[in-house]
């Protein structure tokens, strides 16, 4: 079965961008929640080359069931994140669901 992602375009606020780095990074606030589920897979988290607030986030995981199982069994914990993170960015906008076409890229990597 191909990975399935899901995609979220950010702008942030010049003065909290560390900040944002520090939750959406490899190792930040949502790669660490969502590494305690076995179905994640990865969180990649990519730099617009020419315009340095903006950001994309890709989250890897086995399925949608599985994102959508974990996300609903930790709905307050994932809220909570959220609300955290909120002021860190002007605007967020999700970009949609996706199937990994090359199963190659699905792959756990760490």
């Amino acid at each position: 079965m191909p990975a399935f992602v899901y995609i979220w375009e950010y702008r942030v606020h010049p003065d909290h961008l560390d900040a944002f780095l520090a939750s959406y990074g490899h190792d930040g606030d949502w790669a660490s929640f969502f590494a305690r589920d076995p179905a994640w897979l990865r969180t990649e988290l990519l730099r617009d080359d020419l315009d340095s607030a903006r950001f994309i986030t890709i989250d890897y995981w086995t399925s949608r069931e599985a994102r959508d199982a974990y996300r609903a069994a930790h709905d307050a914990e994932f809220r909570a994140i959220d609300e955290r993170c909120g002021d860190l960015t002007e605007y967020e906008i999700f970009l949609g669901d996706f199937v990994v076409a090359d199963e190659a890229v699905g792959a756990k990597v760490g």
